[in-house]
């Protein structure tokens, strides 16, 4: 013989916190689950479905651009002719950007390397789960790694005199400042946001702002010998 169940009978309408219990529902009570809503999004249907439409907007988008504007493409190439400047595809001018400054290993083994090495050590860290305020937590603490951070960050591009990535960095640096003085109930928006933003938003957003900043510098303002020309000048 198998021993009875041990059940526990009482008055309670909280069927997730007591799902083993057998529950009396009277007269003058009603049946309902207590739930809190979780900031966390399902993965299907609501991420897939996001993930669908960023796709076909991104398809829709290239077509039309197609339809309008023609490809860029030169002449056929000529294996005696090398032109100048010799650029590489728009996706690879910010690195070839970096190689006027630095030495190869540098430009083309050792950033990318670290690069690639960060994006597949950093998620193994649990750093700021949560995604809160870079600032609102270890506020001093944050303060000085900040300061040393972006202080050697813009020294060492100074230095190589690497200004359109210099610009960009100085640029984040102010943002970031402005979110350490705000806070989640400050009267404008922008601070509100800015001080909401997490370590991981900043540094992906510097990323992606001196890749931007480097790519149209490749694109538009060099000329023969890797030199700096104004694009509205022949």
């Amino acid at each position: 013989m198998t021993e009875p169940k041990d059940f526990v009978v009482g008055v309670d309408s909280d069927a997730r916190k007591a799902p083993r219990r057998v529950v009396f529902v009277t007269r003058r009570t009603s049946a309902q689950v207590k739930s809190v809503d979780e900031e966390q999004v399902q993965t299907y249907p609501e991420a897939l479905f996001r993930a669908a439409l960023a796709v076909e907007l991104l398809v829709i988008a290239l077509v039309l651009m197609s339809l309008v504007f023609n490809a860029p493409l030169e002449g056929v190439a000529n294996p005696t002719v090398t032109p100048n400047p010799a650029k590489a595809p728009w996706y690879f001018l910010g690195l070839q950007e970096t190689l006027h400054y630095f030495p190869p290993v540098v430009a083309g083994v050792l950033i990318p390397g670290l690069l690639v090495m960060a994006l597949v050590v950093i998620p193994y860290f649990n750093i700021n789960i949560r995604g809160s305020g870079l600032f609102l937590r270890n506020r001093r603490r944050n303060l000085t790694i900040f300061a040393s951070v972006a202080g050697a960050l813009s020294i060492f591009l100074w230095f190589f005199a690497m200004y359109d990535a210099l610009a960009p960095t100085l640029i984040i640096a102010a943002f970031m400042l402005l979110a350490a003085i705000s806070s989640p109930q400050s009267p404008h928006r922008l601070g509100r946001y800015l001080a909401a933003r997490p370590v991981s938003w900043w540094i992906m957003t510097w990323f992606i702002f001196v890749f931007i900043v480097l790519t149209l510098v490749g694109t538009f303002f060099r000329g023969p010998g890797w030199s700096w020309v104004w694009p509205w000048r022949s």
